[in-house]
């Protein structure tokens, strides 16, 4: 919003975390992509918004990527806290090595809850075999 200049000269050390995509949590579970664009357009060129699948742990987010960084950093500071339908708006940058360091660790916590089921499965093999 406004012209770029204006704003570089204004914002011209951003944080190292800010960047045009948006992580939004703790939306209301009906919300609809149109309506988003509605809320973030109001900051500035939104390119794209991706809601989260309504039959995984992924519901009630999105994925909101802005044209410009100035922009997002706008969405960020306003849009924090900010209630609809009753839910108050978690709004984060995409923090790409955070999201594959959680996805790391469940899938190793897969392998984990895999490996007790084998062992598991063995001792009660085992146990019948030195019962007999």
């Amino acid at each position: 919003m406004g012209d770029f200049a204006s704003r570089k000269s204004s914002n011209s050390k951003l944080p190292p975390e800010v960047n045009r995509i948006l992580y939004v949590r703790n939306l209301p579970f009906q919300i609809t992509a149109e309506e988003l664009y509605t809320i973030f357009g109001k900051y500035g060129a939104v390119y794209q918004i991706r809601l989260g699948d309504k039959h995984k742990d992924t519901k009630g987010t999105a994925f909101v990527v802005y044209e410009d960084i100035y922009d997002a950093k706008a969405a960020v500071d306003h849009l924090s806290g900010f209630n609809v339908g009753g839910r108050y708006l978690v709004v984060l940058y995409y923090q790409p090595a955070k999201f594959q360091r959680r996805a790391e660790a469940e899938e190793k916590q897969k392998e984990l809850d895999e490996l007790r089921r084998r062992v598991a499965a063995n001792k009660a093999k085992l146990a019948k075999s030195a019962a007999k």
